[in-house]
């Protein structure tokens, strides 16, 4: 049944509506009061409303803008004597789903409640749709069962609808730009562009015009008017990856553009407005960064209204063997080649490797093993040197090649990691271990940026 709320101030034209639409299909409730009922309207759950336009307590349109911003779903039938196209336009502005006027026909009337709740039902299952959709396409691009990866879905979920600044930190392969796209597409403006700048791939000279864009004749080479990627991205979203390799001087002036919503293209004289969702990324400790005072204060504060930590691939055991089949999917129709699986060997090398690399790394193993697989099962043999050299109860250096050699801060990282996480998470006999001071320890263990187990037994 159908619940229809009427608002007027005169009874007798509750009466009236209140008579024409009593059937079986609708349940009314009338009040005299437009304040009384915006609190029936929010203590009960109304398919539709209908108000009248010149009411002495609280007018129509103002009912409409309170109405909508409490039942925002409920669509709303403004009724009036004043039949002018004014009073028509005005409603309609306010929310209004539709307009009558007065002496309303009991048949019309019954029919324009009819659509209304129709209308409700098809937005109701829009929204219910949509909402499958984003979910569909967050599950599409961020691969894991993780609890994790579970976390990080729902904090996706949660923002989605909001035009917040987000920053998403995370080691270098973890997939941030996904994260940043899964947001992006969950969001209200998956309709419009997703654009995407590594703030240290360019040169800090050219970053101000990539961000801003120029006016024709700024400098040598502009030889026509161009759009920075603020502007491009208006109605969608912009992703700043690796926010924290930005000069101090070009922060000053992305934190006024953050501030102002506007741009001043190089070598304009005016501002030029953006529309656009600003997402940060980057694998620095940023409030470590403010502290050392390499990146400034309020720009924090103004990209990281909600962070979302991106975890390493070490920390997502039981999505590895997961990620790995895709991209083995994936590589082999790229490679027209049949479906590959992994022996359990294979597999077993995965899943005890420590993936300094993350995901990133995962990707690069898995198509060079499609590369030089010679049977439809990918094998120990396929694996690169260092995963098949890797022991995870101590470290083999074997390298047959320079691509096998790893830098010695990442060796540090991982042997100091392993350390502690033996130790059960005690720092302080994880230094004697090590031959260092226990504030040496916590200084690089800061530096990994939490990387490892975090838990301190005295």
């Amino acid at each position: 049944m159908n619940r229809v709320l009427v608002i007027d101030d005169d009874q007798n034209q509750c009466d009236l509506f209140e008579l024409a639409l009593e059937a079986p299909t609708c349940e009314v409730t009338t009040t005299t009061s437009p304040v009384l009922g915006l609190e029936h309207a929010k203590e009960d759950a109304f398919d539709v409303v209908l108000t009248d336009l010149g009411m002495t307590e609280m007018d129509g349109l103002e009912l409409c803008r309170r109405m909508l911003g409490t039942c925002p779903d409920v669509p709303i039938v403004v009724i009036t004597g004043q039949g002018s196209m004014d009073a028509a336009v005005n409603a309609m502005r306010a929310g209004a789903y539709d307009f009558l006027t007065k002496p309303v026909d009991a048949k019309v009337l019954q029919l324009t409640v009819a659509r209304a709740v129709e209308h409700r039902r098809l937005h109701s299952q829009v929204r219910q749709l949509r909402a499958e959709l984003q979910g569909a396409l967050v599950n599409d691009l961020l691969i894991g069962e993780s609890s994790a990866m579970k976390n990080v879905s729902r904090m996706i979920a949660r923002m989605a609808s909001s035009d917040a600044s987000v920053l998403i930190q995370g080691e270098t392969g973890t997939g941030k730009e996904l994260v940043a796209k899964a947001l992006h597409q969950a969001s209200p403006r998956a309709r419009g562009p997703f654009v995407a700048i590594n703030c240290a791939a360019v040169p800090a000279l050219l970053l101000e015009s990539e961000l801003f864009g120029h006016a024709r004749g700024a400098f040598t080479d502009a030889k026509t008017q161009r759009d920075g990627l603020f502007v491009q991205a208006s109605g969608g979203t912009l992703l700043l990856d690796e926010i924290g390799e930005m000069a101090l001087e070009m922060q000053a002036k992305l934190l006024r553009a953050l501030q102002e919503r506007k741009v001043r293209p190089v070598g304009a004289n005016a501002e030029v407005a953006f529309d656009a969702r600003i997402i940060a990324a980057t694998h620095r400790d940023l409030e470590t960064e403010v502290e050392q005072r390499r990146f400034r204060e309020d720009l924090f504060y103004r990209v990281n209204v909600v962070r979302i930590d991106v975890p390493p691939l070490r920390a997502r055991d039981t999505d590895i063997l997961k990620l790995a089949g895709f991209f083995l999917r994936r590589f082999a129709e790229r490679n027209r080649k049949d479906p590959f699986s992994l022996s359990p060997q294979a597999a077993e090398h995965l899943l005890s490797y420590d993936w300094p690399g993350n995901v990133r790394e995962l990707e690069n193993a898995m198509e060079r093993a499609v590369a030089l697989a010679r049977l439809d099962t990918i094998t120990v043999e396929d694996l690169p040197q260092k995963i098949r050299a890797y022991d995870g109860k101590h470290f083999v250096m074997v390298a047959d090649s320079q691509d096998d050699v790893l830098p010695l801060d990442a060796m540090e990282r991982r042997y100091i990691s392993r350390v502690v996480r033996l130790v059960g998470g005690n720092k302080t006999r994880a230094a004697e271990l090590l031959g260092i001071d226990r504030r040496t320890l916590h200084r690089k263990l800061d530096r990994y940026e939490g990387e490892v187990i975090s838990g301190d037994v005295e």
